[in-house]
């Protein structure tokens, strides 16, 4: 931990670095206000003992100045009697705390004792921001992809209700979240819901929370999703699973902004972003009478549609290396390549489940395939099945796409007839060699 001490009284200076080194800080100190500035650009302290009134300065400014710059330093105001209601108007600034002159030694331990353990939360956090921000990525360079990242932009901006449609496994979760943290309530709360893995008969409780005593086992309250999104976004995934009676309830959240927990008589106010996905066709539910006609109209202001895979193939070569480095890395084993020709069999499989199948089958490969250097043999023993002719012909890509992926397999497979002899395959297939050894370069076939 790195302590710099501004305060243009030199013993005091001295008198705090010589304790602070004592305890186990590196310290370093200044006696005016620029060259307080000098060390902190090239000392980078985690915490600053800042006097509030220099020689010719004064510390509020120095303050700000340092937020400023870095918002995550942590500043403890150092005020004589005549400056205390200044280090005190200063915490409105970001000063953590402040000290009071003569300053107690033990004290200043305690502070610092604490602003460390601050710190080191303040640490984890940012990291466990960090791999909550990571862990919903949206991946891909592809035209679909960027079009949805796009619209994504466009949608955050407002407060306006959503409805994210598309296949399982297409990252639904994920396109709620990117439009969360890309709106002014990134700091708030993203509280999700998903109806379709709760019993029905939880279904309430589990979203408005309930009071204690409301029904057996309910031996305290508890704040449901609802409440728990406060200020923030609520996502309410397979939303066409949700219970009519529930539906009605959400309803009235939409509507009117208020809701009560289960068991109580008190109306709550809310205030929530409401993002809601589902896989089927709400429509025909609607016609069913399985869902609220009216709730439908209120949730499908701004309709989303993530893409199935089989419409971006051209990004699983990127979704491959990112699901490795992620296994790799949470399950501490060695990082896998997968040789080019294994991307291009993985192309041609239809991916049903879409980017879920593809991830799910990654982290199998991790535990269970002990090589580095990962073949298409390795994969086809994997159980999966490659994607029948049929399946080939009838899937709608680009011409240019479809034909790339014809092109890779089949050369692929000439290259294994005649084991791996260019001159041999081209004159197979009335090639010059050059043109042969072109084509495969282009393709990335080894």
């Amino acid at each position: 931990m790195k302590v710099l001490v501004i305060d243009d009284e030199m013993n005091i200076c001295l008198t705090l670095k010589n304790i602070l080194e004592d305890e186990g800080y590196e310290c370093d100190h200044a006696l005016d206000d620029k060259t307080g500035m000098k060390k902190f650009d090239s000392m980078t302290p985690d915490v600053v003992l800042l006097d509030v009134r220099l020689d010719g300065a004064n510390g509020i400014n120095l303050l700000k100045e340092m937020k400023k710059l870095r918002e995550d330093v942590i500043v403890i105001m150092i005020s004589g009697h005549s400056g205390i209601k200044e280090a005190v108007q200063s915490i409105k600034f970001g000063a953590y705390d402040f000290l009071e002159k003569p300053l107690s030694l033990t004290k200043v331990k305690i502070i610092l004792k604490k602003a460390t353990e601050f710190h080191d939360i303040a640490k984890d956090y940012s990291r466990l921001k960090s791999n909550e921000n990571e862990k919903y990525t949206i991946i891909g360079n592809s035209e679909p992809i960027q079009e949805l990242l796009s619209l994504i932009d466009r949608i955050a901006a407002s407060d306006s209700k959503v409805l994210v449609r598309g296949e399982s496994g297409t990252g639904k979760e994920l396109v709620a979240y990117a439009i969360h943290h890309r709106s002014s309530r990134k700091d708030k709360p993203f509280a999700k819901f998903n109806s379709a893995a709760i019993p029905t008969e939880l279904v309430e409780s589990e979203l408005f929370g309930y009071e204690k005593g409301a029904f057996t086992g309910a031996v305290s309250s508890k704040r449901g999703k609802i409440e728990q999104a406060h200020g923030g976004t609520l996502f309410l995934d397979e939303i066409g699973d949700m219970s009519l009676k529930a539906q009605s309830k959400i309803l009235r959240v939409i509507q009117e902004g208020e809701f009560e927990r289960v068991g109580s008589n008190t109306t709550q106010k809310i205030d929530i972003r409401l993002i809601a996905a589902t896989h089927k066709n709400l429509e025909d539910l609607v016609q069913t009478g399985e869902f609220r006609e009216d709730l439908y109209y209120r949730l499908n202001v701004i309709p989303i549609t993530t893409p199935p895979l089989r419409q971006h193939p051209e990004d699983i070569p990127i979704l491959i290396e990112y699901f490795s480095n992620q296994f790799s890395n949470e399950l501490k084993l060695p990082l896998k390549k997968f040789l080019p020709e294994t991307i291009t069999e993985l192309r041609s499989w239809q991916f049903k489940g879409n980017i879920r199948e593809l991830k799910n089958f990654i982290e199998r490969m991790y535990i269970l395939v002990q090589k580095t250097i990962i073949e298409p043999e390795d994969i086809k023993q994997m159980g999966m099945p490659t994607q029948s002719d049929s399946n080939f012909w009838n899937e709608t890509l680009s011409l240019k796409e479809k034909r790339k992926v014809f092109e890779t397999k089949y050369l692929s497979i000439q290259l294994k007839l005649n084991n791996g002899n260019i001159s041999r395959t081209a004159n197979a297939l009335d090639l010059q060699v050059s043109n042969l050894s072109r084509k495969l370069k282009e393709l990335e076939i080894n």
